[in-house]
């Protein structure tokens, strides 16, 4: 069997009654990549002898506090794992990592194993790596985090980590049709992850269902004591179409339309968000604020690597040198003002119901795409949780984003999982098979 399909949960579950081997989930992994990377090239790097020797030298299956053990995990290129290279997406051979950072340490503190380096956009930025989309390999996996959200759609992994700073985490979750979860500023520990904008950077993660993306969460964030699930009934929703920012397709508008009448027919309380004035204004703070950042905490690189980098990166690095400080610092200002509006808007609102996506994934493999869609939500720092829902009419995968206040993940989490149940239209998938293997 291929166990890789498994999800997190229940591999743990069959870890500890004994009808799942170590050794067979490091011969799942490994049989894996080696079917699917030669054309899908999710990973930048992965060593098949370091995967046995972690599964081989035992796991503690005696320690219920481990709720992710032998989740096998992916870490995209730019966070660091002890004794894998971190890549940056820069062409060149890297060193190893002295250390880990503090994400992939906590993942590893909840049982979890990290078995390679998923591909990056340059620098997590836009020059998009050779990673292709599972469900269709002549379009777009989305970006920075490509290989992150490729690796667990092709079913490589259940769980991998990324990273936004504009749509990073988000777009290409919707793109190839995964769970994403995109944190609060600072919810996770940035240590050991390469800056590209202080103010915007998230970590954030990818599962095959929201239950998964749960179980993530409670070794990187810092956990309360988790409700049970909810009933969706009478939950409180603003739905966002957000076309003040850009136009929608036929098809992202269609899957939101879906989901906001499945859950009015839920009970739900659904309202149309009156954003409409802000969201244009919070998109220039985001473009202004990203490029000032970017250029600053990239200088060590442009100075020693400069000759390595994209046009598009260098182009990036000037336009940030452009912004001038009084630009930057009225940018942060306007958008603590409009953070502290929404809060008060948004009292009696739970969650918010939008666009993760223009569409479908472009195809082509010269971009990433558009993150239009994303960049309010990373320039406010609040968490949002990608849904896979539907297939275009081209055979791609659509869904919705939900929205949560700053420092609400938690609650974000519960509701995402609950709403999931009702707006997910797709057919369920064999475990025997995944995209880009059949």
């Amino acid at each position: 069997m291929d166990y890789s399909r498994l999800p997190a949960g229940e591999i743990v579950a069959r870890l500890r009654d004994g009808t799942l081997p170590p050794a067979e989930i490091s011969r799942s992994v490994i049989d894996r990549h080696a079917r699917l990377e030669p054309a899908l090239k999710a990973w930048s790097w992965f060593e098949s002898r370091r995967v046995e020797l972690a599964y081989r030298d035992g796991l503690p299956l005696a320690d219920p506090r481990l709720t992710l053990l032998g989740v096998p995990v992916g870490v995209k290129d730019i966070i660091d794992v002890e004794g894998m290279p971190t890549g940056l997406g820069l062409p060149g051979a890297a060193a190893p990592a002295p250390r880990s950072a503090a994400c992939v340490e906590l993942l590893r503190a909840a049982g979890a194993v990290p078995v390679g380096k998923t591909v990056t956009a340059e620098l997590a930025f836009s020059h998009p790596g050779p990673t292709r989309n599972p469900r269709m390999p002549g379009h777009t996996p989305g970006g920075s985090s490509s290989g992150s959200a490729a690796a667990v759609a092709a079913g490589m992994v259940p769980l991998a980590l990324g990273t936004q700073t504009g749509g990073s985490v988000i777009r290409p979750a919707a793109y190839c049709g995964v769970v994403g979860v995109k944190t609060s500023l600072n919810a996770v520990p940035s240590a050991g992850v390469s800056p590209v904008a202080d103010s915007l950077d998230c970590v954030g993660w990818f599962t095959r269902s929201v239950t998964d993306a749960i179980l993530a969460g409670r070794a990187l964030l810092p956990w309360r004591n988790l409700a049970p699930r909810q009933p969706v009934s009478g939950l409180r929703v603003w739905r966002l179409d957000a076309t003040e920012l850009g136009r929608l397709a036929p098809e992202a508008r269609q899957a939101l339309d879906h989901a906001a009448a499945a859950l009015r027919r839920a009970g739900c309380a659904v309202a149309e968000a009156p954003l409409a004035d802000l969201l244009p204004a919070l998109a220039e703070c985001h473009r202004r604020i990203m490029l000032h950042e970017l250029s600053r905490s990239l200088l060590p690189i442009h100075r020693t690597r400069r000759h390595e980098l994209s046009a598009v990166m260098l182009k990036a690095i000037e336009a940030g040198r452009a912004v001038t400080a009084g630009q930057y610092g009225e940018a942060l200002h306007q958008v603590r003002e409009a953070r502290a509006a929404l809060d008060a808007r948004m009292r009696d609102v739970d969650v918010i119901l939008t666009p993760s996506a223009a569409g479908e994934a472009p195809a082509g493999l010269h971009h990433t795409g558009d993150s239009t869609f994303n960049r309010v939500w990373s320039v406010l720092g609040w968490p949002a949780v990608h849904l896979p829902t539907d297939q275009s009419p081209g055979g791609l995968p659509v869904g919705v984003q939900c929205v949560g206040r700053l420092g609400e993940d938690e609650a974000l989490l519960r509701h995402a999982e609950a709403i999931h149940s009702l707006i997910d239209r797709r057919e369920p998938e064999p475990r025997s098979q995944a995209p880009m293997a059949q």
